[in-house]
């Protein structure tokens, strides 16, 4: 059974991803047909075709390798001139660029061309697959944060400590005979148990309880709980116990030595019920936000990022939990998260988010502004709009389109950049997988 949970893990995956992709294609494809383009082809997937049909003038279809995929728009650069034979390796690929370009132009329907769009349709065009992405991340998030719901604790009491336990023995699972009782256990507290207040105040969150216990070792607290339908009163008294003192960022803070820096807090040893609650509808903009940020920073970072997967690779160290992933160690994930002893919610939400966070790293990794990838394109589009206003203001002829046939060579060498980093994510996600769920 659970390895049928983990290739179903893995399945739905790769289905979401295959959704993703489609969806993203389909964000140039609509306003691409809407502007006049002629459109030839519409892809999922690269390598040799698995199935297609043509309908009207747009061939449909699927191919091998589901990483992927396009729209082959007619006309993306102006048409070449004749030229002599190319000379260089480099000049052939501009060459066969051109040719290729070219192949795209149906005889009589030479208007109906991606570069004579108007500059903002242009962008409109490329932006339309990121987009797409993005919109998905945002549904996708809002379904599990809205949806589905945020774990949270509540104010219900999970389970009682029953003594203090000293925090060198952290791993001890019993109490020992000589170990004093914790605080909760002495006043009586109960798994079950809803708090109502606390010290006097009503206390709506586990949160604000947890604070009048820290803030109160030593003294005496009149807690009040519900119990079976009925209110019942008990003396709480917190006893003062170490812990790591953390900065607003939630990180260890530490003294000029290095070493941790600790405080006294009240201590009374229960623990809250997880419970899900369900956020605002915005929750989910809010989220996507966040997680264009972190993926922002991620490929800002990612020569150091890539350095330390191959090393990992090398020395066989632990890679780091917030470095990139290939669409296997994506894929591994989701089938560990899957096949593990949790409720199913758990597992979807989970899942969702991992889902969400994917197309979040589409959206900003296609508007990485080089060719061939979305961002590229629309730093043409927007040069040549550049171009045509500064030849506008200063009453010169208006420029001819931009030939961005010319950056081929910078565009071979992104591919290959590309196709060696998912390579080494891919030999890193088998040899060196992510630990991410602690097993």
């Amino acid at each position: 059974m659970e390895i049928l949970l983990y290739l179903g893990g893995i399945l739905f995956m790769l289905v979401g991803l295959g959704v993703s992709i489609g969806l993203h294609e389909v964000g140039h494809l609509v306003p691409a047909k809407l502007f006049g383009v002629r459109v030839g082809q519409y892809m999922i997937g690269f390598g040799p075709r698995l199935w297609s049909k043509r309908i009207g003038e747009t061939e449909y279809g699927f191919k091998v390798l589901p990483v992927g995929g396009f729209i082959s728009m007619s006309g993306m650069y102006p048409p070449s001139t004749k030229t002599g034979p190319a000379k260089g390796v480099f000049a052939t690929l501009v060459q066969d660029a051109r040719t290729a370009n070219d192949e795209t132009i149906a005889e009589g329907e030479e208007e109906r061309v991606f570069y004579r769009l108007p500059v903002w349709k242009r962008v409109i065009v490329m932006l339309g697959g990121p987009v797409m992405n993005l919109v998905l991340a945002v549904l996708l998030f809002t379904l599990m944060a809205s949806g589905i719901g945020i774990q949270q604790a509540s104010t219900t009491v999970a389970s009682v400590s029953e003594c203090m336990i000293p925090a060198s023995a952290a791993q001890q699972q019993t109490c020992a005979a000589d170990d004093p009782a914790a605080p909760a256990a002495e006043a009586g507290f109960e798994p079950g148990d809803r708090l109502v207040s606390m010290d006097g105040e009503p206390v709506a969150t586990f949160a604000a309880a947890s604070q009048i216990i820290q803030d109160s070792p030593g003294r005496t607290l009149e807690v009040v709980v519900e119990r079976k339908g009925e209110d019942v009163t008990l003396q709480l008294t917190p006893v003062a116990a170490q812990r790591q003192q953390t900065d607003a960022q939630g990180r260890p803070v530490t003294d000029k030595g290095g070493k941790p820096v600790t405080h006294s807090v009240g201590y009374a040893g229960i623990t809250a019920q997880l419970e899900y609650a369900h956020q605002p509808l915005w929750t989910g903009a809010q989220m996507t936000w966040q997680q264009v940020g972190g993926v922002t920073n991620l490929i800002i970072q990612l020569p150091q990022k890539l350095w330390n997967v191959g090393e990992s690779l090398i020395t066989g160290s632990q890679r780091d939990p917030n470095g990139p992933l290939s669409v296997v160690g994506v894929g591994r994930i989701a089938g560990e998260v899957a096949a593990t002893n949790a409720p199913v919610l758990d597992r979807l939400a989970v899942l969702l988010n991992l889902l969400a966070a994917l197309n979040v790293a589409l959206f900003v990794f296609n508007l990485i502004p080089l060719l061939p990838l979305d961002g590229g394109h629309i730093v043409v589009a927007l040069w040549e709009g550049i171009k045509r206003l500064w030849a506008k203001a200063t009453g010169r002829p208006e420029p001819a389109p931009v030939d961005a046939t010319r950056l081929v060579p910078v565009t071979v060498v992104v591919a290959v950049l590309l196709i060696a980093m998912g390579a080494l994510l891919i030999i890193a996600d088998i040899i060196r997988p992510m630990n991410l769920l602690g097993g």
